[in-house]
């Protein structure tokens, strides 16, 4: 199935980043988007993009994530919602952190492929599409947000296995340095967020959402399992060789 046949998608983290250029990507190739997220003020944005309905969910809360997104008929789901961890050093982590971040990361992202599977599955059509992260495939840093991307990557593998028979594609999307907010939820330094964001030029959350569409436009035969994106300058991993002095 490409995306001409499908007809309503259903994007979380949908007020900023890559959430929101997904959302106004798919509304500009005709689709009924369904847009989820906290912040109210900034979903209101985004109904100038076609034919979107906004959502105002905190997707922690999971009474209201499964009365809201198991009422919805979504024949692709978009897993964006996600925070960054403190870049702190881990053993002086705020536990209140570490929380957040494997609540919306992972729990969030589970419980929404698990809201709206069961109508996919009865269907027979469906495209689930998790946004992961260059640090849940590589010992990068950040151990709690790499543990939680880690997550996201074992569980679209994992889903493949668990919906073989049914017709749903499962895409993972893993970005590397993306010029969204998420630098602000990382660390409180102004300096810090300005130098992630600087060196070389990095990718914007348009790049991202392009690839989720160009993996939901393939057609049906093709699963695109995992892209994984980068600055043409950003390379993980390897080994920094320094002069001895």
């Amino acid at each position: 199935m490409a995306l001409k046949d499908y007809r309503t998608a259903l994007v979380t983290g949908a007020s900023s980043g890559i959430g929101a250029a997904t959302v106004r990507l798919l509304a500009g190739r005709g689709l009924a988007v369904h847009a989820v997220a906290r912040r109210h003020e900034r979903l209101i944005e985004l109904k100038d993009a076609g034919d979107v309905t906004i959502h105002t969910l905190d997707l922690r809360d999971r009474a209201a994530l499964y009365a809201t997104l198991g009422e919805i008929e979504a024949d692709i789901l978009v897993n964006s919602a996600g925070v960054g961890s403190r870049f702190d050093p881990f053993h002086e982590l705020d536990p209140d952190n570490i929380d957040a971040t494997l609540e919306t990361n992972v729990l969030g992202t589970i419980h929404a492929a698990r809201a709206v599977s069961p109508g996919m599955v009865a269907r027979r059509r469906g495209h689930i599409v998790n946004i992961g992260s260059i640090f849940g495939l590589h010992a990068i840093g950040s151990s709690v947000y790499g543990a939680s991307k880690g997550a996201v990557h074992v569980l679209s593998q994992d889903l493949r296995h668990d919906l073989k028979g049914t017709g749903i594609r499962v895409t993972e999307v893993s970005p590397g340095r993306t010029a969204t907010e998420i630098f602000a939820t990382m660390t409180d330094d102004q300096a810090a967020q300005t130098a992630m964001a600087e060196g070389f030029e990095i990718i914007t959350a348009e790049d991202v959402a392009e690839a989720v569409v160009w993996a939901l436009d393939q057609p049906w035969r093709v699963n695109v399992s995992l892209i994984e994106l980068t600055a043409t300058e950003q390379i993980p991993g390897g080994v920094g060789i320094h002069p001895v002095t």
